[in-house]
């Protein structure tokens, strides 16, 4: 069982933004922008690596409605975001629980490397 296993299951808190039947987004601990939320699925999937394409398509697809949503509520879908998901250790990933990284509030660097 990982954090965020907890976290669906309401075992610890969590600063909560969004919450359907299959998705829950709440603000990252420890944020890498001025707002940093995770969008993860209320199913256990592992990693991207783990996505089946028909399988997962309608989940990945509330995955970015929420984050569409979140960004227009928290201002910054005008000025734009970015969306992230980490996969395997190389890639940056701690939790192995799917999520999604939804940064915004300043300029996004390229490379983010």
């Amino acid at each position: 069982m990982t954090i965020f296993t907890k976290i669906i299951n309401k075992e610890i808190p969590a600063d909560i933004v969004y919450e359907s039947d299959s998705v829950l987004a709440f603000r990252d601990i420890n944020p890498q922008a001025p707002i940093h939320i995770l969008i993860i699925p209320k199913i256990a999937i592992p990693s991207a690596r783990e996505i089946k394409g028909p399988e997962h398509a309608e989940l990945l697809g509330e995955m970015i409605d929420a984050a569409n949503k979140i960004a227009k509520e928290e201002g910054i879908f005008e000025d734009g975001f970015r969306l992230v998901f980490n996969a395997g250790t190389n890639g940056g990933q701690d939790v192995y629980h799917l999520h999604m990284h939804l940064l915004g509030g300043r300029k996004m660097k390229w490379p983010p490397g």
